[in-house]
């Protein structure tokens, strides 16, 4: 065989080699960026005009929201929002305030506050879902967005023309809790419920103020009430030893109290003695 065959498979086989290396890493990487978990899943009810945000479960938060008032489904111009199960595919509007204004996903300068007159853009936040179903294969391509809308005083009630409308605050809200690649779910259904978190025991306290007990678990939580100590200066001493003493001296019996001779009965009788003699002395006379 010639040595310039040998040559051009062997630079085929290391070429192709280097091919299925790169899409090899290329895989890896994709599977890294795909592997952040979501913040928490999303459920939109149709029914009761309500989107709520659920981790392991529980349902944490709940906005009201108005999907399509031209109905439901995925057919390509209908207008209409798809049912089933979607992921957030892109997320836009990062850093941007509340109600400025996304024109084919750009912010344009603008910021709207809510029911501004005569103005229906889409504000705030975006995020773009991508269809996992069949039944709702179109929904990327149609742009079917969770987003803002000026239009608040139109939530709780289907008002939009496809997509999830959200108040404009809310959206960001919601923009900040959800991660790429977050499962979002549109049913017909309620809104469900959720696990509820179990209640945790209440600390043992007698007293009926909500002041923590006196025994209670030595935590930096639940630290127990601890009272100052004051000392009494020399001063404060003296005065409580005075009165002490002046108590001591109002309680004492009146016998043991000395006997104090009246100066007044004294010259009173003295007077009353004087007079009868001088009387005695005038009739005599």
């Amino acid at each position: 065989m010639p040595l310039f065959s040998r040559t051009s498979k062997i630079c085929r086989f290391t070429e192709s080699l280097f091919k299925a290396l790169g899409v090899v890493v290329l895989a890896g990487v994709l599977s890294q960026c795909s592997g952040t978990p979501p913040k928490g899943d999303v459920v939109v009810s149709v029914k009761d005009q309500k989107l709520g945000i659920y981790s392991e479960g529980r349902l944490t938060k709940q906005y009201v929201i108005s999907t399509s008032k031209f109905g439901l489904g995925d057919q390509q111009g209908s207008n209409r929002t798809p049912l089933g199960a979607h992921e957030v595919i892109a997320k836009i509007g990062q850093g941007l305030p509340a109600g400025a204004v996304l024109k084919s996903r750009r912010w344009n300068g603008e910021v709207l506050k809510p029911n501004a007159p005569g103005r229906d853009p889409i504000v705030s936040r975006i995020l773009w879902l991508r269809g996992m179903e069949t039944s709702n294969k179109n929904a990327f391509n149609r742009y079917i967005y969770i987003h803002g809308t000026p239009e608040e005083n139109r939530l709780g009630k289907p008002a939009s023309y496809g997509c999830v409308r959200m108040g404009m605050t809310d959206v960001v809200d919601l923009f900040n809790n959800v991660n790429i690649g977050a499962k979002v779910v549109i049913t017909k259904g309620g809104l469900p419920a959720g696990q509820k978190e179990k209640e945790k025991p209440a600390a043992a306290t007698d007293d009926v103020d909500g002041s923590p007990a006196l025994n209670s678990p030595a935590t930096l939580a639940a630290q127990p009430i601890e009272l100052a100590r004051v000392t009494a200066s020399e001063g404060e001493k003296k005065r409580a030893e005075e009165n002490e003493a002046k108590a001591k001296a109002k309680s004492a019996p009146e016998r043991e109290k000395p006997a104090i001779k009246s100066k007044t009965s004294k010259s009173k009788s003295f007077t009353k003695v004087a007079g009868q003699a001088s009387h005695k002395s005038k009739a005599k006379a």
